[in-house]
């Protein structure tokens, strides 16, 4: 079945349908985002360097805290 076949076919379904499919989609697309960030922040991940260099430049003091403050129009 070709992309645009189910493009097609999806086309066809009542729209409360569509909103499960939907829906589903977003799941799907959420468990793939999980299982990249676990992998790319696992050892030898991607993001580990990242992490490390963060870590590496906050034990050498060479960081600014967040400053706290208030959201706007909440004065």
């Amino acid at each position: 079945m070709t992309i645009e076949a189910i493009k097609e076919a999806i086309q066809e379904l009542p729209a409360d349908e569509k909103t499960s499919l939907a829906a589903w989609l977003l799941e799907q697309d959420l468990r793939e985002w999980d299982k990249q960030l676990e992998q790319d922040f696992s050892p030898g991940g991607g993001g580990m360097a990242l992490l490390e260099e963060v870590d590496a430049q906050i034990n050498a003091g060479n960081f600014e805290p967040f400053k706290v403050t208030r959201p706007r129009g909440k004065e």
